[in-house]
């Protein structure tokens, strides 16, 4: 039986659930569906969509929103918060180290051939230093709870960590749209996220930038699956949206193309992938970066957010040595758990996973958004099949975890409140200030029954996150 946020393994409401509880028992029957379609008719208004790739016919979706909220108490807060601190600061220091002395491999933390043989390990960046020396501004954390006291860290997102737009905006449309519900609580506001986020891209400038650093966000374009987050965001930090045309290099230094003339850059928050940003450097047939722009970056002329070669910290088999990572940088145990996880890459695992196909879940270790998964239980015994040959052919490729119970929370389904399974996307901010965690996040439910993954391109909703003041 999963843990329900709302009843806990029991008939009777959470005490951070307790007015919720009462609120939704004495709303008319057909408010929350009307709330609902509100919602739907205020995100297609506003353009709140995301795109599917491989769809011919309809390729933007709008993200389902559902209106119930997900309620976490100040003590669980304060305690996933500093699991998430200890985490991503674990994180920027297994980067800073890995592209310096590589204490990390000599030690024997993890297995050299698993970072220099990564496809996410940029040796352009080795012996290199970003400005700052920090190395992820912003982090993504999937968190899963599977009991009441037990949190897991699911994944971490430390390239261009995606969704915290609709964090965001699920916030103002729940104020919007129940303002009496709202009123119950003492609601930690997550609105100062953009604040919080031109601060640290601000701290993160050169040190030529002096006070008042230019910045901007660098999308592919509107082609691009997030699009419209990149565009938000831009318009929230009141900084220019470009993409790769708007800007050139001179002299080692970025500038941009404005109706005033060429200005200097000093900050990108950069959506671009590792491999298009400069095709001078990466991919040649890149029409989306900007050539020269490593050069510029080398000469500490200009700060990308986040660095370049910081995916090898969000690999799914790199993933599995996070808690050695944590005690080798911070001395401490890890506060958050990971998910027991069986890599592949070894015999005794790849056997055992083999064997156990049909209950576990297979991930590609470079996977994300929910694609090149295999959850067993949920798969024909030919998808399964088709699995394995592909498992055996390339083991290390993937990873295997247990299919956990992830907890469920009250969501609305027709007229009726059902229980669907939940996790939970913080987002972590750093800076040479120290590390700062949004209070909230993007709450992300799999919507169908009995699904586990709540990925928006796999038909996954969202939910408004309420973190309760103390």
């Amino acid at each position: 039986m999963a843990f329900d946020e709302m009843l806990g393994l029991g008939d009777t409401p959470r005490e951070a659930y307790r007015k919720a509880a009462q609120w939704l028992n004495n709303a008319p029957p057909d408010l929350l569906r009307a709330r609902s379609k509100q919602a739907e008719l205020f995100f297609r208004r506003m353009g709140i969509t995301f795109a599917v790739y491989g769809e011919a016919e309809s390729n933007e979706r709008l993200i389902p929103f559902d209106v119930v909220p997900r309620i976490i108490d100040a003590a669980e807060w304060k305690g996933l918060e500093a699991g998430l601190i200890q985490r991503v600061s674990a994180i920027n220091a297994f980067l800073k180290d890995i592209y310096g002395a590589q204490e990390c491999l000599k030690a024997g933390i993890l297995p050299a051939e698993l970072i220099l043989t990564n496809p996410a390990y940029r040796p352009e960046m080795q012996d290199r230093r970003p400005p700052q020396d920090i190395w992820v501004q912003i982090a993504g954390v999937d968190l899963v709870r599977t009991s009441e006291n037990d949190f897991h860290v699911l994944e971490d997102n430390v390239r261009t960590p995606s969704g915290v737009s609709y964090m965001l905006e699920n916030r103002e449309m729940m104020m919007r749209l129940f303002p009496d519900l709202y009123a119950e609580y003492s609601v930690r506001p997550v609105e100062t996220y953009t604040d919080m986020l031109l601060a640290s891209l601000k701290a993160s400038a050169p040190s030529s930038a002096g006070n008042d650093p230019t910045i901007v966000v660098l999308t592919p374009g509107p082609f691009n699956s997030a699009y419209y987050e990149h565009s938000f965001l831009a318009d929230k930090l009141g900084v220019e949206l470009v993409e790769g045309s708007d800007l050139f290099v001179d002299d080692d230094k970025v500038f941009m193309r404005t109706t005033q003339g060429p200005q200097q850059v000093d900050v990108i928050y950069r959506r671009v992938d590792d491999d298009f940003i400069d095709p001078l450097t990466f991919r040649p047939d890149s029409a989306l970066g900007v050539p020269g722009l490593m050069a510029a970056y080398h000469a500490g002329n200009v700060a990308l957010t986040n660095a370049v070669g910081t995916g090898v910290a969000d690999d799914k088999a790199v993933y599995t040595y996070m808690p050695e990572i944590i005690r080798f940088y911070t001395g401490e145990e890890p506060i958050l758990k990971n998910v027991p996880t069986w890599r592949c890459r070894e015999p005794e695992a790849l056997r055992e996973v083999l064997s156990r196909l049909d209950e576990l879940v297979v991930k590609e270790v470079g996977g994300s958004g929910g694609y090149g998964m295999l959850v067993g239980p949920a798969s024909t015994k030919a998808e399964i099949e088709a699995f394995r040959a592909k498992l055996v052919s390339n083991p290390d490729d993937f990873i295997a975890q247990p299919t956990l119970a992830l907890s469920t929370a009250p969501t609305l389904a027709g007229d009726k409140l059902v229980g669907r399974h939940i996790d939970l996307r913080p987002f972590v901010l750093s800076s040479p200030q120290g590390a700062r965690v949004a209070p909230g996040g993007l709450t992300r439910v799999a919507l169908k029954e009995g699904s586990l993954v709540v990925n928006s391109s796999q038909g996954g909703g969202t939910k408004d996150t309420w973190v309760l003041e103390d």
